[in-house]
């Protein structure tokens, strides 16, 4: 098993890279953020990965950090779910929020994401239940008027990951109108 790669990066693609190791590129399938923030062509990078070998096809899929390699590992076995729509799920929605909607039973904080409807996100929530409290970290509970805001931002064009920054990013003390609540996030995400 191919545990981690370590090389320079030869060529970027959405959700792809290419890593010379040894005289050798390798093409590993990685989620959006680290293809669009992370690498940069001609620099060293080190990923944490996992071989997924089938029948007609031998795939390598790269992570940040051994955290997202395991979610990835808990994602495959919920069945429906392959490697491209785990890592789908992974490029589009933070770790302690996918815990978010398993510990709450919310599958419609996962609906939005590309590739997962209605029953594969009742799916991920009802067979991840027991297992993905333990692997990832406590967040903060989602006020009502939360889920609106994300619904409004990813509808602007924003990321699921980059609403639920922008909703993180909220003041304490902000005001529990949606609509308030939406214009400070757009200051939020115009500010980064």
């Amino acid at each position: 098993m191919i545990a981690s790669v370590q090389g320079t990066v030869q060529h970027l693609a959405p959700g792809e890279i290419v890593l010379e190791v040894g005289g050798v590129g390798l093409a590993v399938a990685v989620p959006l953020a680290v293809a669009e923030r992370s690498a940069r062509i001609g620099e060293p990078m080190f990923l944490h990965t996992r071989l997924i070998v089938r029948e007609d096809s031998l795939s390598l899929y790269g992570f940040e950090t051994a955290e997202e390699r395991d979610l990835f590992d808990l994602l495959l076995q919920v069945s429906g779910v392959g490697p491209r729509l785990a890592l789908s799920i992974i490029s589009h929605v933070s770790l302690d929020r996918l815990q978010a909607a398993v510990s709450r039973d919310q599958p419609e904080l996962l609906s939005g994401i590309p590739g997962v409807g209605r029953k594969t996100a009742e799916k991920i929530v009802f067979q991840l239940r027991d297992r993905v409290g333990v692997t990832l970290i406590p967040s903060p509970e989602l006020l009502e008027a939360d889920r609106d805001v994300l619904g409004v931002l990813t509808t602007l064009g924003y990321s699921m990951v980059e609403a639920q920054s922008a909703v993180q990013g909220l003041p304490a003390d902000a005001s529990k109108d949606v609509e308030e609540r939406v214009k400070l996030a757009l200051r939020y995400l115009a500010g980064r």
